[in-house]
Parts: C-alpha cells; structure tokens; sequence
C-alpha cells in the first residue's frame, strides 16, 4: 500500500482516510523560534497529515500574526492545521474549552482541534462526546484529534476522527502493545507520537507503527529533558523520515 503523498489541491483530510502513513506534527514552537520547521511542513510532497498550533498553551490572549501567516501556508481550513486545546485530563470547563476553539477560527481559521491531554476512562467519555459534538457545530468538516497518550477505552473512538494512543519515549514505544480493540478499526484512527528515537532504529521504529496499526506518525531523535520540550523543533533525521513515507515509498 502506497504511503501519503498529499498532491496538490487535495487536503490533508483526503489523504488520511486513504489509509496512507503520514505525519501528525503534535506541536512546533512558536513560528518565531523555529521559522525552519515551520516552513519545511510547506514543501512539497512533504507527507503530512496535520500539525497542531499551540500560542500560549491554546490560542493566547489576542491575535498572533506570525501564527496567522504560518497557519495560512499551511492550508489552515482543510484540517491540516489543528487549534492545541489543553484538557488538562478533563479538568478545565467546558466553556473554557469551547472559548478556546473560537477564538482559534475567529483569529487563525483551523481546521481543527488537537485535545492534548483528554481522559481516557469511560467516566469522561459524556464530557468530550458533548465537547467534540460542539466544536464540529464551528464549521463543515473539521478534524478532530483526541491526544489521549495512551489506549483510552474504545468508546471514544466515537467522539474524534483519531486518538494519539501512545504518545512517549521511544524506550517504552519499542516493548509497546496495543489494546486487542483497536483491530477492529483502519489505521487513519490512530496516531503514534514517539520522541528519543535514534537515527538507527527509525526502520524500526516505523515496523512498529505499521505492526501495531497506525496511520499517522511523529518520530524525532529529540529527547524530553527537564522542561525541554521534545515536540518543539523537527528530527534531525527530517529529510530521511519524509524520504522513507513520502512519495513513491510503498509496503
């Protein structure tokens, strides 16, 4: 089966439902701090599936123009481009969360939401069946990314167009197991973020995704490390992962 390539004209959602591997970008920094990330997401055949803008921990207190410009590249309105919304495991309200979401299209125009930090119990399955019931009520289309982490249990496959179910160190990622329910649904359901993972066990690393059904992927040789955040800046195996599920790679 051939890997993503999004071609020109198609969005990024397009791409993900045809089952192709690609990459969830689960938050760069600010466009100030890592202008080349950012505009690397921009090249062409680059294969990806989406990439969450975090201001300030959400969308910050007012409009941010260099996060305007970044997401307009991007092709913010067809679900490439995904409003960071904290959950914080389902601590903060309801309201707060939707002020968020409106605030993220009235000043940028996402095309989605990315909700780091969502429960992943059944007891807090109502709460984000009625969030996420509310933000696809905000425009036609949008996609919505639950950033569990971890395996939640199945009924939340329901309530977003994906689930991160491992989010972490790639010491861990590599003795992983997945949740026997998660066969029962297509790889575009599922997301794998996996930071430490060195240049030599990238092949590796992707076997794993692929194994354990996972259609979208973020791997970086970055390390968590005190309050250094290993998401912010791109691998540095950049042009070897895009070259290895980019266009013409196949299974």
């Amino acid at each position: 089966m051939p890997y993503l390539t999004t071609p020109p004209g198609a969005t990024a959602a397009a791409a993900t439902e045809a089952g192709r591997l690609g990459l969830g970008i689960p938050g760069y920094a600010h466009p100030l701090l890592a202008p080349v990330e950012w505009a690397e997401l921009t090249r062409p055949g680059t294969p990806l599936h989406w990439a969450v803008l975090n201001v300030s921990d959400g969308p910050g207190g007012r409009p941010d123009p260099h996060c305007t410009e970044a997401a307009a590249k991007l092709g913010r309105a067809d679900g490439t481009v995904l409003g960071h919304l904290a959950m914080r495991d389902g601590s903060r309200s309801f309201g707060e969360l939707v002020s968020d979401a409106h605030r993220f299209r009235d000043w940028y125009g996402v095309g989605g939401f990315y909700l780091a930090g969502a429960p992943c119990d059944r007891d807090g399955l109502a709460g984000v069946r009625r969030l996420t019931d509310t933000l696809r009520g905000l425009g036609e289309g949008l996609r919505i990314v639950l950033g569990h982490g971890t395996h939640p249990c199945e009924g939340y496959t329901e309530a977003a167009d994906q689930l991160v179910t491992f989010s972490g160190a790639w010491a861990d990622y590599r003795w992983s197991q997945v949740a026997e329910w998660t066969a029962d649904h297509p790889p575009e359901t599922f997301c794998h973020l996996v930071h430490g993972v060195p240049r030599t066990h990238l092949e590796e690393a992707l076997r794993i995704a692929r194994w354990q059904g996972a259609g979208t992927i973020w791997f970086t040789d970055r390390r968590a490390a005190g309050d250094r955040d290993p998401w912010a800046s791109m691998p540095g195996y950049w042009d070897e992962i895009v070259s290895r599920i980019g266009p013409g790679v196949s299974e």
